[in-house]
């Protein structure tokens, strides 16, 4: 009972969620990594994920995948990340692509692939300005996020670290099939500019 109070606690407020580190790293052509959240904020975010239970397809997602959005599990902590993103990382983000511009994000969900269920995700470009991506768990083989046109692979990215790379065109990317275990992932889409 206490673990759920403190995870409750640890959702609303935000706390215990940000690696403190600081600088972008390249993982291949335009795909950066940088460190955003704790590895024991995304175990907390997989418990809440899992607690809320709403893994489900999106009927019109042209992508379909075993997600739920920030948002359901709790509309402050989506609040916070949006907050987060802006404040913290975007600023980090701008340094290599400076002719961006923050405009929120148009979704942040976490994404389960587990065998009989979501097992893998075919080629795809997202519809947004940039995409990333974090690792929120190990202990699985399999559901890499691959770029086949860049020729890298997030195997060796660590949890919680976020990679993020532009979402249209140039970035086709895919999950591999899974071969045993559970992964969850975190997906962020940040907004397109409107003009």
């Amino acid at each position: 009972m206490a673990e759920h109070f403190d995870d409750l606690q640890q959702i609303l407020g935000y706390r215990g969620a940000i690696d403190e580190r600081q600088g972008l790293s390249e993982l291949g052509t335009e795909i950066h990594i940088v460190p955003f959240w704790t590895p024991a904020f995304c175990q907390t975010i997989i418990r809440a994920a899992e607690a809320v239970g709403a893994f489900e397809p999106q009927p019109h997602d042209p992508v379909p995948g075993h997600e739920v959005s920030l948002a359901i599990i709790s509309p402050r902590l989506f609040e916070a990340v949006e907050v987060d993103l802006g404040v913290r990382i975007w600023p980090q983000l701008h340094s290599v692509w400076p002719f961006i511009d923050y405009h929120g994000v148009r979704d942040v969900f976490v994404i389960k692939y587990a065998l009989g269920e979501q097992e893998s995700l075919r080629m795809h470009h997202d519809v947004a300005q940039l995409s990333g991506s974090v690792k929120l768990n190990d202990g699985y083989d399999g559901a890499v996020l691959d770029f086949p046109r860049q020729g890298v692979d997030t195997s060796a990215v660590p949890v919680g670290e976020l990679v993020v790379w532009p979402s249209l065109v140039t970035h086709p990317h895919q999950a591999t099939q899974l071969q045993q275990g559970v992964k969850y992932g975190l997906t962020i889409w940040f907004e397109l500019p409107t003009f």
